[in-house]
């Protein structure tokens, strides 16, 4: 039998509060993003246990590819897909139900019949979408058509502490809606809900990294959210170090006295940043330890002098308490997103209740 050396373990408990206390405070149902395979935690597994959450009205994905896997899992909740397919994916999209982006009226009209679309009205992020004096034309096409569902907009800086222009957005977007038949209107993404709680008029939420537990500094106390994921891997290797020895790529650090340390079977291929090299730190036999060395392509080495640790034993490197995805992102000088989707298919997966 051949194993993973590293295992990603989600705590389908902690998305479940997650997701009801994010749905409580936004008063509507959610619209999960699972894109980047659930933000790296695995696009099946969490797809699945949202799917059986009340208040999860559906799941949201980044590509046609994405739409397809949650699709075929057949989980009785729609599918929003949030960025523009091609032209020769409408077909087979609309066919498997997926809710389709609409900008433009070329767009609108290249529409099967049998399709559902969510007018993608662009506020301000400037990244996709029509702006909101041509966006009422391309929703009342679409509502002639008979395939108009809903309509969204999306956030520039609702995890910012200046909350103005997300103010200005949604006065944007309002104005849009003004315009058309009532809809399933969602505009709030988790920086979104946190800041400015139930907006007037909208029907879905879209939670991304705060439904995995995460969420800015200055918002970190709105909700007790709970991180979702706990990353671990083997120890593959113990031996001693002389005093003086360089370790690892570059000759970085060098041992300040004999100094047992533990290879580890983990490396910036799964995902963990190298940039993180020389500040940080995992948890082995119940203490914090220092990684030392140049974090490798497959392996990193921690300090371990003075615990009982042998080959096969657990090092944790993140989950949701003492060390966080946060702090690696932070030794990283990198975001949280950036550390969660970055991680590898050499990680098997988990849930756990």
């Amino acid at each position: 039998m051949l194993f993973a050396r590293a295992h990603a373990r989600t705590s389908a408990a902690a998305l479940e509060q997650n997701l009801s206390l994010l749905a409580r405070r936004a008063e509507v149902p959610l619209l999960l993003p699972v894109k980047a395979n659930a933000y790296g935690h695995g696009l099946e597994a969490i797809s699945r246990v949202a799917a059986r959450h009340p208040d999860v009205w559906g799941l949201a994905v980044a590509t046609p590819q994405e739409a397809g896997a949650v699709a075929a899992l057949e989980l009785g909740k729609p599918v929003v897909l949030l960025t523009p397919p091609r032209p020769a994916e409408l077909e087979e999209l609309a066919d498997l139900g997926v809710r389709l982006p609409v900008a433009s009226l070329e767009e609108a009209e290249a529409l099967p019949a049998h399709a559902r679309a969510h007018l993608k009205v662009d506020t301000g992020m400037n990244r996709l979408g029509a702006r909101p004096e041509d966006a009422v034309r391309v929703g009342q096409r679409l509502h002639e058509r008979g395939v108009l569902e809903g309509a969204y907009t999306h956030f520039a800086t609702a995890d910012e502490p200046d909350l103005s222009f997300a103010h200005e957005q949604f006065r944007r977007f309002q104005g849009v809606l003004q315009e058309l038949p009532p809809l399933l209107a969602h505009a709030s993404n988790g920086g979104g809900i946190l800041s400015l709680g139930a907006l007037p008029g909208m029907r879905l939420a879209r939670p991304g990294l705060a439904s995995y537990g995460f969420a800015p500094p200055h918002l970190r106390g709105v909700l007790p959210l709970t991180p979702v994921m706990t990353l671990e891997a083997e120890v593959t290797y113990v031996h001693t170090v002389r005093a003086g020895e360089s370790v690892s790529y570059g000759g970085l650090w060098h041992a300040p006295q004999d100094t047992v340390l533990a290879t580890v079977g983990l490396g910036y291929a799964d995902g963990y940043p190298r940039n993180a090299t020389g500040k940080a730190f995992v948890t082995v036999a119940g203490e914090r330890r220092p990684m030392v060395g140049r974090i490798c392509m497959d392996q990193c080495l921690v300090d371990v002098s003075g615990l009982n640790v042998q080959v096969g034993d657990v090092v944790r490197f993140w989950g949701p308490q003492d060390i966080t995805v946060s702090d690696v992102a932070a030794w990283a000088d990198t975001i949280e997103y950036e550390v969660l989707t970055g991680l590898g298919t050499r990680i098997e997966r988990q849930t756990d209740r």
